[in-house]
């Protein structure tokens, strides 16, 4: 039996919806079979904490007296991108401190980059803003600096061109030393496997085809109500997908926005990657609708039921070579240990699975309180 997303909106509105995590979905179509689940649940809720380099923030500053039109901007020494308007400004969130030695004595620290920044602000804390100018009539300030707080921006828009990554790698090291990478720091000799999914948890992976996600989809970022505002960059849902229509390698990704200024420090984490740089941990929840049986099987796939490849990151990604080592389930990586040919493997997690779990409890509490109502997309994900 089809359903609308207005249909389960009026559940949502007379409480009478029924929503389940994506967890307790696997259970449920176990149990029952996706076509008596299509029928029993409204709204499956979703989650993820992981890194996501492609995040950051707009922030409108108040014009100082006189005013200025900022050309180069510090925020705790971090440079921010000024190229937009005289106080509009953005951070991202893989931008470092003026200072800081990268990775000049390999492997480098990163210890403070503007994945840290955004944490910083988001958490209420001073933040030490520099400002140069070259003057103009209209704008004739040359110098500012000054401290500054969340409150004191006028606006501060969460903008993120690239999240929740549809799968992903398991990093793996088949050279003779240790390799830094965005993955973690990978050991010789395929001493560990990183990978960074929560996998049945994950929001794109209980929605593969994107049938329900889009522009206007209404989500769980950073603790806040934000929103799909497009595909993400490096959107490329033509890959290899199982026989549910999961993919079964990197694919898709979204555009997100939201209100920094409604965000929790707890979903919004500065982190350092050493050897590679910072960037930010983003908590996202997605509730998909349950439209139909076909949503249901997917929203119903287990860890053993999803897939992703085995890269070696000592040669074969950086080189793009295309080559695998094969493929893993995500219920064998969270096992803690995998076999690569013939040889058993240490894995750990970038993406928190725990975390993940508390978002899509947190959504589903939200959904059944009726403080959170489905979006209605008005443009869907490219499938293509």
């Amino acid at each position: 039996m089809a359903k609308t997303i207005e249909e389960i909106n009026e559940k949502i509105k007379s409480a009478k919806a029924v929503v389940v995590t994506a967890e307790e979905m696997v259970d449920i179509v176990k149990k029952e079979g996706p076509g008596k689940a299509s029928v029993k649940v409204d709204v499956v809720t979703t989650g993820t904490f992981s890194p996501m380099c492609s995040s950051g923030a707009f922030l409108n500053i108040k014009l100082p007296n006189p005013k200025m039109k900022m050309q180069k901007v510090f925020l705790n020494d971090i440079e921010v991108f000024a190229g937009l308007a005289a106080v509009d400004l953005y951070v991202g969130a893989t931008s470092m401190r003026r200072d800081d030695p990268l990775n000049r004595m390999h492997p480098g620290k990163f210890l403070y980059g503007g994945g840290h920044l955004l944490e910083d602000l988001v958490a209420g804390r001073e933040i030490e803003l520099r400002a140069s100018a070259y003057g103009t009539d209209c704008y004739p300030a040359k110098e500012m600096k000054k401290t500054i707080t969340l409150d004191d921006i006028n606006e501060a828009i969460m903008c993120n061109p690239r999240n929740a990554c549809q799968n992903y790698n398991c990093a793996v090291n088949t050279s003779d030393k240790a390799i830094y990478t965005y993955m973690g720091k990978l050991n010789a000799d395929l001493g560990n496997a990183n990978y960074c999914s929560a996998g049945q948890l994950s929001p794109l992976l209980n929605d593969p085809e994107y049938r329900t996600i889009g522009v206007g989809t209404r989500i769980f970022l950073g603790g806040a109500t934000g929103y799909v505002t497009f595909n993400g960059t490096q959107h490329a849902p033509g890959k290899k997908r199982n026989k549910l229509g999961i993919p079964t390698a990197p694919a898709g990704t979204i555009m997100v926005t939201g209100d920094l200024k409604e965000m929790s420090d707890k979903w919004i984490k500065g982190v350092s990657f050493t050897g590679y740089g910072a960037s930010l941990m983003v908590g996202i929840g997605i509730p998909i609708p349950v439209i139909d049986e076909k949503i249901a099987a997917t929203c119903g796939a287990s860890d053993e039921d999803i897939t992703c490849p085995i890269v070696d990151y000592s040669s074969d990604y950086p080189n793009s070579t295309g080559k695998t080592l094969g493929e893993v389930t995500y219920k064998e990586l969270r096992s803690g240990k995998i076999k690569i040919n013939g040889k058993e493997v240490i894995t750990g997690s970038l993406s928190s699975y725990y975390r993940a779990a508390e978002i899509a409890g947190i959504l589903k509490n939200r959904i059944e309180k009726e403080e959170f109502k489905l979006g209605i997309p008005q443009k869907l994900l490219p499938r293509k």
